[in-house]
């Protein structure tokens, strides 16, 4: 049965997620056997990927805050810690752990890991972009190809992950940033030439929004930007290169081709942004051409990262499945060289021995904060941390 609050689209409540509605049927059987059977087992468990998409070497931590809600709202008796919002992590990592009675969260695993698989998944293809971009612009523009009632966490983890901007408007009210974004085909299409749009837009925002025209609509985008360039002269900031896939040929020869007929006029400060399948290996190779991206369906519809959660601990002695470590477990990293270790969790991991240089370490799995960080704070955090990672396969 349908939620009354949401009688038109197929959407689950907050209410309805915390009461464990959005969870697999064989949970709720589950804890109907253990309730007849009179156990509720004190449990340890823990959420890591055994595996990242598509060889990445790592990849980025996201929706705890989420999940920090949830547990909290439905089981506030449980213990969750994890790695910090926003933390690269690697393949089999435990990124974070739940303990408490089994019957009190046993029914939010599906949401739990659906919380932060889609999540993590979105901001680390993000974060692969900004490695790749370095110091160029890097827009959030696919909140289209996804359900709108997501669009908000789409936009927050495309941020988090370090896009500069995003173009939903719901998405910048929840960052607290203004929303970003160029013209549609559609403008230029109702006004019937590139120019006009070009000077009606800049007439309505030009004075408050940078005046960056989309310059493919009709005709050749290099004629097309002379055109707009010699008419609006130091009002045009940029113009965006959109070109469909069947038009493209060498789609960096083309940019090179426009900026030297731009700079053979004088146009030498026109920045140029492009849009439309763009993923990481297009965005190195239009580096040396291009100002910024607009980056769609590579991070909004991103591979989801494939966390699972196992339950490690039952009655404080180690338990797992086959295929699994049993016990709790610390991720140690040492503040000298860098080293992550999966270890046997103690009662007090920090300032153990580094197995590599033997400098002290810290357990990087901490209460999940409450209130948790402003989300501008992470994001600082996370552009320090990408910068330097490579973006190849993870070595086998």
């Amino acid at each position: 049965m349908r939620s009354k609050s949401n009688p038109v689209f197929h959407l689950a409540d907050a209410g309805e997620i915390a009461a464990g509605r959005t969870t697999d049927v064989y949970f709720a059987r589950m804890l109907e056997v253990l309730e007849r059977e009179g156990e509720d087992p004190r449990v340890a468990v823990e959420i890591r990927a055994r595996s990242l998409p598509d060889g990445w070497p790592w990849a980025l931590l996201a929706g705890v805050e989420e999940a920090g809600t949830l547990v909290g709202s439905a089981a506030p008796e449980v213990e969750l810690r994890a790695l910090p919002e926003g933390t690269p992590f690697r393949a089999g990592e435990p990124v974070v752990t739940v303990a408490g009675r089994y019957r009190e969260f046993a029914a939010l695993e599906t949401p739990l890991l659906g919380l932060l698989c889609q999540a993590s998944g979105i901001a680390t293809a993000a974060a692969r972009c900004r490695v790749a971009a370095g110091e160029r612009t890097l827009l959030s523009f696919g909140a289209r190809r996804m359900h709108p009632a997501i669009t908000p966490m789409i936009e927050r983890s495309a941020w988090l992950g370090g896009c500069d901007g995003v173009s939903a408007i719901a998405g910048a009210d929840l960052l607290g940033i203004e929303p970003t974004g160029t013209m549609p085909h559609a403008l230029v299409l109702c006004l019937g030439d590139t120019l006009r749009a070009a000077r009606a837009f800049d007439d309505a925002f030009g004075d408050d929004t940078p005046t960056i025209v989309l310059i493919d609509t009709f005709q050749d985008e290099k004629f097309e930007t002379l055109r707009v360039a010699e008419a609006l002269g130091d009002r045009l900031d940029g113009v965006r290169f959109d070109t469909p896939g069947s038009r493209r040929g060498d789609f960096a020869a083309l940019l090179r081709e426009t900026r030297w007929e731009l700079e053979l006029r004088g146009h030498h400060a026109v920045r140029f942004y492009a849009s439309g399948g763009i993923d990481p290996q297009t965005i190195l190779d239009l580096n040396p051409v291009c100002d910024g991206y607009g980056v769609g369906t590579y991070i909004s519809a991103a591979r989801t990262v494939d966390f699972s959660l196992d339950i490690v601990e039952i009655e404080g002695r180690p338990v797992a499945k086959r295929g699994k470590r049993s016990g709790r477990k610390a991720l140690l990293l040492c503040g000298a060289c860098g080293s992550r270790t999966v270890v046997p969790a103690a009662s007090d991991d920090s300032g153990l021995p580094c197995p590599t240089c033997g400098a002290p370490t810290r357990d990087t799995l901490r209460p999940v904060p409450d209130p948790p960080p402003p989300v501008e704070e992470l994001r600082e955090r996370v552009l320090a941390e990408v910068a330097g990672l490579p973006l190849g396969e993870a070595p086998t």
